[in-house]
């Protein structure tokens, strides 16, 4: 069985500003907003949601198909996903463009300000959904408006349950956009920020949400775990305590690796979501989102 992980491939210039944002910006001024940060440190990483989610499901025994673009300066990251086993069939190079760039500063407090180049990904949407018996579950994250919406016509027909995971990509929808999303996913999830977004746009609480077609709707709340809704009841799923707060880039999408995980092998969602938890505070004490070593024996998986 393979999992199919739709959304960004991207390159991760992260950097760390050793002050806090709120010092910085003075909310009666923002209309005139002219700041400057001084980030001692910077590095490139691989990442995009789709890549680092595929890192994640791989590391942990799942088989991750990636559906994403990749641009001119993509053949590193093709080279490395093929040598961690990560299926890359479906990866389209588009030679007339550079492959999504995220530029992040992270403050003192793990806030994060990033500034995002679609590059490469604005033509995801020319990649088809292939016949293949082995593909039976998927993810939908952020990634072209078009192909996001594609991918969940072409995967509701093809009767493959998805996650819609809409992350950064929530504020290009409108709430009936949104709500056909929903209409046609088998599992919604959003962190708390995004939670909050997708009810105000949809005009549904999450527990109306829940009691839906929808297997469940997961809400991710940091270092506090998530909660689980499913039939209009939640349960809170605590999180788990880091060995060290390094950098919480790819946080949820370790977390997201550990959900698809789960639900490869059947499992509820409660078990689902305490193997992402797990994965998140695993990748929070590293740097970059594909640098943290997953030992399956370690989280009870061998």
């Amino acid at each position: 069985m393979a999992s199919l992980v739709c959304g960004s491939l991207a390159f991760d210039t992260i950097t760390n500003f050793h002050g806090r944002f709120a010092d910085q910006i003075l909310p009666e001024q923002v209309h005139i907003l002219n700041v400057s940060f001084l980030v001692p440190t910077l590095r490139r990483e691989f990442g995009g949601c789709a890549g680092n989610i595929a890192y994640n499901l791989q590391a942990l025994g799942g088989q991750a198909v990636v559906m994403a673009a990749l641009g001119n300066d993509g053949d590193e990251y093709l080279a490395r996903m093929a040598k961690l086993g990560i299926d890359t069939g479906l990866v389209f190079k588009v030679p007339e463009s550079y492959t999504a760039q995220a530029m992040i500063i992270t403050d003192a407090d793990n806030n994060q300000i990033t500034a995002f180049h679609p590059g490469a990904m604005q033509e995801a949407h020319r990649i088809d959904l292939p016949v293949r018996a082995d593909i039976r579950l998927a993810l939908i994250g952020p990634d072209g408006r078009d192909a996001m919406l594609k991918r969940a016509r072409d995967l509701h027909a093809a009767g493959i349950p998805f996650v819609f995971d809409p992350g950064q990509g929530l504020p290009m929808f409108n709430g009936e956009e949104l709500r056909h999303f929903i209409s046609l996913a088998t599992w919604v999830a959003v962190n708390d920020y995004e939670a909050r977004m997708l009810c105000d746009r949809t005009g549904q609480s999450l527990a109306e949400m829940s009691s839906s077609h929808l297997a469940g709707v997961i809400v991710t709340l940091g270092a506090e775990g998530c909660d689980v809704w499913v039939k209009g009841q939640s349960k809170r799923v605590d999180g788990v305590a880091a060995t060290a707060v390094v950098d919480p880039t790819g946080c949820g999408d370790a977390f997201r690796g550990g959900l698809l995980y789960g639900l490869e092998l059947g499992w509820d969602l409660v078990k689902c979501v305490t193997l992402g938890n797990q994965l998140g505070a695993l990748k929070i004490a590293q740097q970059g989102g594909q640098n943290h070593v997953i030992d399956r024996a370690a989280l009870g998986l061998a």
